[in-house]
Parts: C-alpha cells; structure tokens; sequence
C-alpha cells in the first residue's frame, strides 16, 4: 500500500492552492480544475500565489524549519528556551525531541513542489499572457522556487525523494548527485527564462534573474564542498555540468547589472533603526541612521509577511515573522525595562565565545554590536533566569528579534510594526520584518570566496569601516561569520568547509546560566561531535513518513537511537 501518497501528495490534491476551492474537483464543470485551470493571466497569477503561499505554511512551525535549525545548531547559538523547551534545546545539540519533528516542515516543502509541478504542467494552458516575456519570467519564478524548496530539503535530510510531476508515486530517497542537478537545472533554467531587468521592475518578493544567479552561487558551494565536488552536475539526456567558472560570471551579471547594492550602514539593515525607535535608543540616537526597511537595495530575495494572520489555520495571506517571537526575550523581559528587545520565547541565546572571538579578531568592527546584544552594557533592567530561562549567556542578536517603538505621543508599543504597518497590537503576531534569505553582501562573499579574491571581500569590510585586507580562505571565513551572522548560514558553511565537528564541539565548556544559575553548556548523546560524525550533519526524516512508506523510505544515519534521543537538562 502506498501509504506516502497521502501525506505528501492526497493533501495537496484537496487544498492545492488555497485561492481556487475544489480544484481537483473534476465531476463539477463550474469549477476550477486541471481541464480548465490555469485558463487565464489572472489564474496563472493564482497559480503562483499559490506556490509562494507555502513559505507562510512552514513558517506558521517555525521550530519545525530549515533556517531555525540553521541558527540553533549553529556554533554561535545554543537552544535557550525555557526548561520545557526541548526542541530549541533539541536543535543546539543536533538530537532528536519528537518522532515527527520536521513534519509540518516536510509536507510545506512538498506541498510547494507539488504546486510547482503542476503549475509547470499546466500553465501553457493559460491565455492572454501581455508577452512572452511575461510568461517566461512566471516559469522561472516557479523553478526558481522548486530549487529553493529541493534545496532547503537537502541541506535539511540529506537524500530526499525528488518528486518532478503531479502523479502519485511511493519513491525513495534519490541521490544526492540527482537532486543536486536538478535544482542546478531548475536555476538554469530559471537564469535564462527570467527578465534582465532591475530588481525593482519586479514585485518585491517575487523571484529575480538575479535571486536565481546567486542561489545558483550557494547550491554550487555547498555541494562541491560538502560532496567533495569539482562541478554541479546537470539534469536530462544532455546532461553536463555547471563548472566554477559559469557561476562566477553569473555572480558577476548579478553584481553588475542588478540594481543591488550594498546600504549605506550596516545598522540601517536591521529594524531597530527604524523612526519609532532610532532616537529612543541610545546605540543608535543621534548616529543619523534611518533603517532601510524591507525590500532594500541590498535584499536579493525574501520572505514577505502580513499583518491579517489569526491563529486560525489559513496562511494564504501571509503570516507573522514568527522567527522573530521566538527569538525574543523571555517574559519578564522584553518591555520597556529591555527597549528596544522585545518579548518572545527567548530561543538561540549567542554563544558568549563568538562575542570574545569576534572583539578579538576585529576590536573596532561596528557589526559586532549592531549585531549582538550584550545585557550588561545596554541594559540595566534585565532580568536573569527570567521565566526560567535555559543556556542564557547574556548576549542575544539583534537581527531578528521584536524590536519595541514609542509612539509621537512617547506612548511605549510593543512592536515599530504596530505603528508603522498597522500590525495587530499582540505580541505574538506584531512582526512584518522580511526573513532575507539572500543578501546581496552575500552575493559579494561568495564571488570572492569562488574568484579567490580580495575585491568584494574588502567593499563589505570598507562598509564596515574596516581596512582592506588579502585574500586568504581563513580570511573569507571570518568575513562570512561576521558580516552574515544570525542569518541562516553559519552551519552549512561549517558543514561545506570540513569545520563543523571541531568547531561545534568548542560549545562544550561555555559560561550559561539555566534557570538563573551558573552553569557550563555540555554534550549530550557523546558530544557535539560525535552527534555530528554520527548524523554528517543531517536531521531525522519524520516518523510518519517513514511508517506510511512501507519501507521506501530509510531513516537517515544517526538517528532512531537512545543517543540521539535529548533527554534535557
């Protein structure tokens, strides 16, 4: 029995995009359907939507998703969390906390490749397009968004089914090498079906030419160096392969003909310079800063977030910044008495060893306090141990997390976003700030890291205000760890450089608090490292799946034993 077809594919029959009801409802005429659907411009604008609605789906768990594994598993974070916060803690020590932890994660990330699949099945159907050019960048949104989501996958699982058209199949895991050239096509394929305009002809949160050259630029890194690989193979009878220097000159196109830039300061990227805060915060007051604000020159792709969301189930209009409630801090801090840090769940307190690393290596860098908040020196009513808080450090990052305002009035509010965007005054769900999962200083990192040169290494540090430097790898690693920290990517990076077991393992032995009380962070299961040799880095596939399956799917190395198993403080 193919048990796996209802989980990951039965669903998305019912519920296939969330603006068209019935859609696979082939008995009524009147309604939409693979026969009649996409018809229109406006059904293939539906069929779209639909794909990028599935950001909102994975988001609405974000403890279950690729980016807050990336963060909590990272060297520069631990679990944090309250006592019963397992999974949070789960994460920091790359152990297990529940059979199913990545559940609603996997069926978000499917669900969106079965959108794609069967927009990219069906949507020549559609009439009325304004041009070919028009139609071509839809396509290429939507392989755009198929190689995220097989990508994320990846990086998550390891192997995973690569599931390329709507009909039901029981499949196993596929190859790496597989997986890997078929995103490397779908972004092929998306580089020369998307227009070479500046990103601000297109919709802010929409795909671009240019998010796809530089996804291209990641996928290419992490495999060539976590596989061991001089190439990124290509899918179909053709075959082939994407070579160093292809992607090279495509992070070149991007760089040159984008529109993307670097932002005038550092600390205009990030919320807490925004007008209701800035002049009320004495790291920033005075300084001249104004925050950016989303979709910046510097963003190359985001996450959009509304201010409409319920706690009801439907995530078709978008959803909360959720990562940023739970990086917040614990209750009993995050009101006035910590402005402009506001309240959440307290997850992913910052490893104190990076705060001493870091002034150590660049004493002068204004990146480290515009990205990490040290209790002692900003604050003077933080509480400790508050609301029992775990593998507390006293330092917390500043990128995504509640930012707190005071309104013309001098009214205090517990979010910018609740003046600014008109969001729900409920902390839970106040937080429109865009997750950016590519920055265009990322684009510059990695064309130095390819090109082995200092060029673009040294506009990120000079906007730092920092001297110019040689090319070295250990240089362009430090770089990468400052400039990009608490953005999702330190733990791939470890992983595709060789470092994770050892510099994971360095965790072991840090000053924490649990619960107020001193303590030292430790291992669990063997240790950070032996929990890293055991896995290679990768995370259990759920429990369901695996059952409904019939044993067509394997459980990823590592896992499934008692020392995988977290057992909490």
């Amino acid at each position: 029995m193919k048990k796996l077809i209802y989980t990951v594919f039965a669903l998305f029959l019912v519920i296939i995009f969330t603006s068209c009801e019935n859609f696979l409802d082939t008995e009524n005429y009147t309604k939409q359907n693979t026969g009649n659907f996409p018809k229109s411009l406006d059904d293939a604008k539906k069929s779209l939507t639909g794909i990028y609605s599935t950001f909102s789906l994975a988001i609405s768990n974000p403890h279950e998703t690729h980016f807050y594994m990336s963060e909590l598993a990272s060297d520069d974070r631990f679990g944090g969390g309250g006592e019963n916060d397992k999974d949070m803690q789960g994460f920091d020590h790359l152990m297990n906390t529940k059979p199913n932890r990545f559940g609603n994660y996997w069926e978000a990330r499917y669900r969106g490749i079965f959108r794609a699949n069967m927009a990219l099945e069906t949507l020549d159907n559609a009439e009325g397009w304004e041009s070919e050019a028009q139609k071509n960048q839809f396509k290429g949104e939507i392989y755009f968004l198929r190689a995220l989501f097989f990508f994320e996958l990846s990086q998550t699982f390891g192997e995973v089914p690569l599931v390329l058209k709507t009909e039901a199949e029981n499949i196993p895991k596929a190859p790496a090498e597989e997986t890997y050239a078929q995103i490397a096509s779908d972004l092929k394929n998306a580089i020369e079906l998307m227009n070479s305009v500046p990103y601000t002809s297109i919709e802010s949160g929409h795909a671009t030419k240019w998010a796809a050259e530089a996804l291209m630029a990641r996928v290419f890194l992490f495999y060539t160096g976590y596989y061991e690989k001089d190439s990124l193979p290509l899918a179909g009878e053709g075959g082939g392969s994407i070579s160093k220097a292809e992607v090279i000159a495509w992070l070149e196109d991007c760089i040159n003909n984008s529109g993307h830039g670097l932002v005038s300061d550092f600390r205009n990227l990030w919320p807490y310079t925004n007008e209701y805060t800035v002049e009320h915060y004495d790291f920033t007051k005075g300084k001249g800063l104004k925050w950016e604000g989303d979709g910046n020159k510097e963003t190359v792709f985001a996450v959009k977030f509304g201010t409409s969301v319920d706690w009801g189930g439907d995530f078709s209009l978008g959803y909360s910044n959720q990562y940023n409630l739970h990086f917040g801090l614990r209750s009993g801090n995050g009101g006035e008495n910590t402005f402009p840090f506001g309240q959440g769940w307290g997850a992913g307190p910052v490893n104190g060893e990076m705060w001493n690393e870091w002034r150590q290596a660049e004493p002068t860098d204004i990146r480290r306090t515009a990205s990490i908040l040290n209790v002692e020196t900003e604050l003077e009513g933080y509480e400790w141990g508050a609301d029992m808080q775990m593998e507390e450090t006293g330092y917390w990052q500043k990128k995504h997390i509640p930012v707190t305002a005071y309104d013309e009035e001098n009214n205090f509010s517990i979010s910018y976003a609740i003046l600014k965007d008109g969001a729900q005054e409920n902390y839970q769900l106040a937080h429109t700030q865009d997750l950016v999962l590519i920055r265009f200083a990322d684009v510059l990192l990695m064309h130095s890291e390819l090109a082995q040169n200092a060029t673009n290494l040294n506009k990120v540090r000079t906007r730092a205000g920092l001297a110019s430097i040689a090319y070295t790898l250990d240089a362009l690693k430090r770089e990468r760890r400052w400039e990009l920290a608490f953005e999702g990517l330190r733990y791939f990076d470890l992983m595709r450089w060789g470092d994770a077991a050892e510099q994971l393992a360095k965790q072991e032995g840090v000053a924490i608090k649990n619960r107020g009380v001193d303590a030292v962070m430790r291992g669990f299961g063997g240790g950070y490292k032996a929990r890293y040799e055991a896995t290679g880095g990768f995370w259990p596939i759920p429990h369901s799946q695996v059952e409904l399956s019939d044993g067509v799917l394997t459980q990823n190395k590592g896992w499934g034993t008692p020392d995988a198993e977290f057992p909490g403080w």
